[in-house]
């Protein structure tokens, strides 16, 4: 039977032990508390700029020179990751930070051998060397290794401590972290490796500058084979599996990591917040693309030439590509300009717009005949393109070879103060001279605009009329994303159907597509905009500096770039719009003698001296106030009668032809809404007569 005192002697001992204990955890939890590990500051990374899918365009080295990729186990292949786990640290899941049996072993090994057969050191340790790096390779450091090893699986998930790993492990030169090494020596992000590479990634972080493939490639092929023979050793792979593995080749190269929209990236850049990627509306397919069109147009067109592109989605306004220069690094291209935002002339680009005007004042026609001859202006006297005449074309004609003497003359009647309102309208402001107002110059580029407004301008042709302002997430917090209407549906399709059937450039590749081309004056600048059904992609061909370049031209120099865009993009090709209910594109022969020729009068209409009474509208009278029940179901068309006049006649709401022409000298017309309305009939002899009502 135990004595009282040996069993005070054993109470007092374990009371002290516990004690001691207890005091030994709280001075370690006061140290743990007094130096915790450098977890708490924000890993420095490089910036990302991503596309609108978030795949990488672009990284901008950290401050201290390295390529330093945050990475997420998501984005990081499932097998390289337990490969990994397996060749570096196989109790990862189950260890505190160190682990106790690979330390024995690696003790063992040491004694018995007198030199370091295998580490001991867990995952959880390399991170902690690689957040406080040590002076030495000293039992010291070690011990120091293992106690931050304990600190951070305290404060960090396994799933953290893998992902910190994985950003910072060394992969040779100033490639840090597993996505700046994956795509450096594959070309590609780390998401789906094949075995080979998965297998070179693991071995690379002991010794990164030894084993680097670009410089010690046979090392680096021994490293990966050493690394397969284990993996077959704990069962993830196959026999099979690593001789077909180590079949493939390792590239021995390190390539540049991505660089795409080098403009639109350093747009962003003063939106950076450390840790969090840039996001642009850019679609990297297609910026690769059009990079890749425009590098190539610029080496076959010569030297000090420059090519600018922009695509975007005439629906949403998003740019899907931008370049700003064929070669952002080409000092004798000065490839740093900017080239989609610098404004120049747009040559014959605006002409559409002219015309679409023209077709929505009832003016003219597809099949009007208008003269293209010599002119005066006012003294303005506009010469053509290849200073010859066609005499009568077709209005359809004169767009097509984009002729300049019609469009001033359609531009006259039009006139230019109501082009730069509709421009203004639609978001874009063309910068006139200083002191000057818009004058018929601006119909052949006597403005200046940035490729970027043309090709917003033009999201209206392929949006059904309907503009929306460009954006590519670089703007400014507080832009708002805006829509207008440049041009009604019905004149919007009539430009749709011109420009669809203008010839693309020899060797083209078809694509359906609508497109302009244009020069500007003193052969500076050449240009091409088209689109589909809903992608409109713009081409600015030209130096940089503002020189001329002989022989430059938008169809020669410019078209062929814009269809290989179209092809490059990887976009698939979307039908144009259709045409909307009630348009009337009627023959030669069927137009009335208002529209068949385009005439010298002050309203662009043809003039004559007949000898019947000019028309007037006797109902409704100018002036009356009219119920049609407009707002209901039952909403009933208004009866417009005329007396005099010659058949056939037309009739305008507002300035809109309604449809159809008639001989007769009644009419109707539902109106869309209350409020004033003008009615206007022109006769056979182009006269013309007006009444204003209100709807109720």
């Amino acid at each position: 039977m135990l004595s009282r005192k040996f069993l005070r002697r054993t109470a007092l001992t374990a009371a002290s032990c516990a004690g001691i204990l207890t005091l030994s955890t709280l001075a370690l939890w006061e140290l743990d508390r007094a130096f915790p590990p450098p977890l708490s500051a924000k890993l420095t990374v490089s910036t990302e700029v991503q596309d609108r899918d978030g795949l990488l365009l672009r990284a901008f080295a950290t401050p201290d020179g390295y390529w330093r990729l945050e990475t997420r186990l998501d984005q990081v292949d499932k097998q390289f990751v337990d490969m990994l786990v397996a060749y570096e640290d196989k109790r990862f899941w189950d260890h505190e930070g160190v682990d106790v049996l690979a330390l024995a072993r690696a003790a063992g090994q040491l004694i018995t051998s007198g030199h370091i057969v295998s580490g001991g050191s867990t995952l959880s340790m390399q991170l902690a060397r690689l957040i406080e790096p040590r002076e030495s390779r000293s039992l010291g450091s070690k011990i120091k290794q293992m106690l931050r090893a304990i600190q951070i699986e305290r404060r960090l998930s396994k799933r953290e401590i893998l992902e910190r790993y994985l950003t910072l492990a060394p992969y040779g030169g100033n490639l840090e972290g597993v996505r700046a090494a994956s795509l450096a020596y594959f070309g590609k992000e780390p998401k789906r490796l094949t075995v080979s590479e998965a297998a070179l990634l693991v071995a690379l972080p002991q010794l990164p500058e030894r084993r680097r493939p670009d410089r010690n490639l046979p090392i680096a092929h021994a490293a990966r084979d050493r690394v397969l023979a284990r993996m077959v050793s704990a069962g993830l792979i196959n026999d099979r599996e690593a001789a077909r593995a180590a079949l493939d080749d390792v590239a021995g190269l390190r390539r540049r990591l991505p660089a795409l929209a080098a403009h639109a990236a350093y747009a962003m850049l003063p939106k950076a917040v450390p840790g969090q990627p840039l996001k642009l509306t850019i679609r990297r397919s297609v910026q690769s693309g059009l990079e890749q069109v425009a590098r190539e147009a610029a080496t076959k067109l010569g030297p000090r030439l420059s090519v600018a592109m922009v695509m975007a989605d005439a629906r949403t306004g998003d740019i899907l590509g931008e370049v700003g220069s064929a070669n952002f690094f080409d000092a004798s291209r000065s490839g740093w300009i900017d080239m989609t935002k610098t404004i120049r002339s747009p040559g014959s680009t605006l002409k559409p717009f002219i015309y679409g005007l023209a077709f929505e004042q009832g003016l003219v026609a597809q099949e009007t005949l208008i003269e293209d001859s010599p002119a005066d202006f006012g003294g303005y006297r506009p010469k053509n393109f290849d200073m010859g005449y066609q005499g009568d074309v077709s209005i359809r004609q004169a767009l097509q070879l984009s002729l300049n003497v019609p469009a001033i003359r359609v531009l006259d009647a039009v006139g230019p103060a109501r082009l730069m309102a509709r421009f203004r309208q639609a978001g874009v402001t063309p910068v006139l001279p200083v002191n000057e107002a818009p004058g018929l110059a601006i119909g052949l580029g006597g403005v200046g605009v940035t490729l970027r407004d043309l090709v917003q301008l033009y999201t209206g042709l392929a949006n059904g009329g309907k503009t929306h302002s460009l954006h590519d997430g670089s703007e400014p917090a507080n832009a708002q994303s805006t829509t207008a209407t440049i041009l009604d549906d019905q004149a919007n399709w009539q430009i749709i159907d011109i420009l669809s059937g203008v010839k693309p450039p020899e060797g083209a590749i078809q694509r359906g597509i609508a497109y302009k081309t244009g020069t500007s004056y003193g052969y500076r600048d050449a240009w091409s905009v088209g689109f589909d059904g809903r992608y409109v992609l713009g081409v600015w061909v030209g130096r940089p500096d503002a020189g001329a370049v002989p022989g430059l031209s938008g169809y020669v120099s410019a078209a062929p770039i814009l269809f290989e865009g179209f092809v490059r993009s990887g976009l698939a090709a979307v039908p144009l719009p259709g045409k909307p209910p009630g348009v009337q594109n009627p023959k030669r022969d069927e137009l009335p003698v208002t529209l068949a020729r385009f005439g010298s009068g002050s309203d662009g209409l043809v003039q004559a001296t007949p000898t019947e009474p000019a028309p007037t509208i006797i109902f409704p009278p100018d002036g009356a106030r009219v119920d049609l029940a407009t707002n209901s179901a039952d909403a009933t068309p208004l009866v417009l009668k005329l007396q005099g006049g010659r058949a056939p006649f037309r009739w305008l709401a507002n300035g809109k032809p309604l449809t159809g022409i008639d001989r007769t000298r009644t009419a109707t017309w539902l109106p869309d809404g209350t409020g004033y309305s003008t009615l206007t009939v022109i006769d056979a002899a182009g006269r013309a007569a007006s009444v204003k009502v209100f709807v109720e």
